[in-house]
């Protein structure tokens, strides 16, 4: 259907014709201008009259037409289409991904490949976020320093785009936990959401954070954010021998730097959980768990789409104007070249 915003403005339509009713005629009390040839513009006029009369009436039906679509655009017209369903979210979703120098280690299984660590959470992580239609979410990326890679939105196709765009080493080698963590809980208490939710997801220990891990899960839990902990990397891995071959090859554990206790503290004090995703099913299967533990949710709101059309009434009256500027430059004979006007009282 059509809104009109400003209605009234179409009151003005019959303007012209009270102006023209109401107001006195001009008079003009300049004196007359003698015209020796006014005989031969007397003639003229006679043998013009009779077209004169009709294209006087069809330019006074040009000059109405493009008045009341100056009103039309005036009175601002906007089509409201069918209400559309969006759901309805109670939460505001913050991920935090560790992108230190320790994710480069090859020891997750992706099908047939060993794959780093930051590969399998990001194809992983995008998954997930694509299953979070109706949440905002956000994006903190961090190593030696956290900084925001997207704040929260409903545009979980841009979330996801920003994770899988994540370098290892752009925040810095190190690992900084804590400061992921107090750059959410930032981020997260400006929002009116009754639940405020917080994935962190790391392979190593607080290194080059301002502030501790556990003092920043104490000001999240104040706040009631729950924070969801994840550590990735396998125990166990198997570095070839001499030439790559499996002489001299030997068994170390790759997550040997992973900070378990100060993982699970913090989703305890927060009332989180903590997860431990050796490789990349372990991972998806804590994605799918989230999934359940923080649901989407069901509620929906509908929003009617709006489109303003007042700039068609306003290109109908200019092309008008066009068209009532072509039909006066006709008939004053402007488009004749120089060379065929024929001088007033010359015959031919």
């Amino acid at each position: 259907m059509i809104e009109w915003l400003w209605p009234w403005m179409l009151l003005m339509v019959p303007l012209p014709w009270l102006v023209r009713r109401l107001l006195p005629p001009a008079r003009s009390q300049q004196p007359a201008l003698r015209a020796p040839f006014f005989r031969e513009w007397q003639v003229l006029s006679e043998s013009q009259q009779g077209s004169s009369r009709s294209s006087g009436a069809g330019k006074l039906l040009l000059l109405w037409l493009t008045w009341i679509l100056l009103l039309i655009a005036l009175a601002r017209p906007v089509w409201i289409g069918d209400p559309i369903e969006l759901p309805k979210s109670g939460r505001d979703l913050m991920l935090s991904v560790d992108i230190s120098g320790s994710m480069r280690i090859e020891d997750m299984q992706l099908g047939q490949v060993v794959a780093r660590r930051i590969d399998a959470v990001r194809q992983l992580g995008a998954e997930f976020i694509g299953r979070r239609q109706g949440d905002r979410l956000g994006l903190i990326l961090f190593g030696s320093n956290a900084y925001v890679q997207s704040p929260l939105s409903f545009d979980t196709a841009t979330v996801k785009r920003f994770l899988l765009e994540a370098q290892i080493g752009f925040a810095g080698q190190e690992t900084a936990i804590g400061d992921a963590i107090g750059l959410a809980v930032k981020r997260l208490k400006e929002r009116p959401a009754d639940s405020r939710v917080l994935i962190l997801l790391t392979d190593g220990q607080d290194t080059a954070s301002s502030v501790k891990p556990l003092d920043a899960a104490q000001l999240a839990a104040s706040l009631g954010i729950r924070i969801y902990t994840i550590g990735i990397g396998a125990d166990e891995m198997t570095l070839p021998g001499l030439f790559g071959s499996s002489f001299g090859s030997r068994q170390v554990n790759p997550s040997a730097e992973l900070d378990e206790s100060t993982l699970q503290e913090i989703a305890r004090v927060t009332g989180g959980q903590y997860f431990r995703a050796r490789n990349p099913r372990e991972l998806a299967k804590i994605y799918e768990l989230l999934d359940q533990l923080e649901p989407v949710e069901q509620e929906s709101a509908t929003y009617r789409p709006r489109q303003a059309l007042g700039y068609l009434a306003l290109l109908g009256a200019i092309l008008l104007s066009f068209l009532l500027a072509l039909q006066h430059c006709w008939r004053a004979g402007l488009w004749l070249p120089g060379g065929d006007r024929q001088p007033l009282g010359e015959k031919s």
